[in-house]
């Protein structure tokens, strides 16, 4: 699959302060990549180096498999900062002074209006909006021009509810489109439904990579059942590929080490005389994994 932005080692330093530690990730076409961590952890620095508001202290990165300046960025929509237009001035008024800005040629803005939700609004003044109708507008000026690719910083900030589904559900809008989007944030709950892939970064250190449902996966683990819990638990103690298990009310909630899967176990219970009554998978959530990668237990 086609490579949109590849970072190598990516680092900076602002005095004694390491920002991002030799960062090194991959994002593909099509791909909703979410760099997840909590304040300080590295992300909008990463951002500001991508589209070129701070300079690295080493390492490298390229848009597109070649590009790393202004016609990479000619390709790229971003909103990294609070939506800050015209308050006197409407919607159209507006984006049109942005696609001057941008120097964009003959821009679309009945499509991005549509696609973001603003047609009906379009007339009335900024000053006038919701807070979540700032952002939907903030999204359709980074949509002018057809960008392949949409970086976003913390785009439900500040937002209630009702405005944070309803950014959710545009984000998952655009990439429908084909726009491969790269955004930062520290919810769990947004990256979990709106990202297909996720970067957790921690003081500016890469702790993951990956699709979203493997770690989701990883923070789940075995659900295992017998009539003689004595006799199941015995067996699991004597087990080499337990990482660590919890007896429930009903069952023991297994995790396995690297390299051991569920079937091995399955038969390795069978062996030892254990009659199961329940073996299923245990879907964990984003939450269980992010908090045991951040506390230390790198996966």
């Amino acid at each position: 699959m086609q490579k949109v932005l590849t970072t190598d080692h990516l680092t900076k330093r602002y005095g004694a302060v390491q920002a991002l530690d030799q960062l090194s990730i991959n994002v593909h076409k099509g791909d909703v990549y979410g760099l997840l961590g909590p304040n300080g952890s590295g992300k909008t620095t990463t951002l500001g180096i991508l589209l070129g508001v701070t300079n690295q202290s080493s390492g490298s990165f390229t848009w597109f498999e070649k590009d790393t300046g202004h016609e990479a960025r000619k390709r790229i929509g971003a909103m990294l900062d609070k939506p800050n237009f015209y308050p006197h001035l409407n919607a159209i008024q507006n984006l049109k002074l942005v696609a001057d800005i941008k120097d964009i040629k003959s821009p679309d803005f009945s499509y991005v209006f549509e696609l973001c939700g603003v047609t009906k609004y379009a007339t009335r003044k900024f000053a006038t909006y919701s807070t979540g109708m700032k952002q939907r507008l903030a999204l359709a000026s980074t949509m002018l021009g057809n960008p392949e690719v949409l970086v976003l910083d913390e785009p439900t900030n500040g937002l209630d509810p009702e405005g944070i589904a309803d950014v959710r559900g545009l984000i998952l809008k655009i990439a429908g489109e084909g726009v491969t989007v790269v955004m930062a944030s520290h919810l769990l709950d947004e990256v979990q439904k709106v990202c297909s892939h996720v970067c957790v970064l921690k003081s500016g250190q890469k702790l993951f990579e990956g699709q979203v449902q493997a770690l989701v996966s990883d923070a789940g683990g075995i659900e295992i059942g017998s009539d003689d819990a004595g006799k199941l638990e015995q067996a699991l103690m004597q087990y080499e590929g337990i990482g660590q298990y919890e007896r429930k009310k009903d069952f023991f909630l297994v995790k396995l080490k690297d390299g051991f899967r569920a079937a091995e176990l399955s038969g390795y219970l069978i062996t030892r005389g254990v009659d199961i009554t329940h073996f299923a998978n245990s879907k964990g959530s984003l939450e269980e994994e992010f908090l045991h990668l951040l506390s230390g237990n790198v996966h």
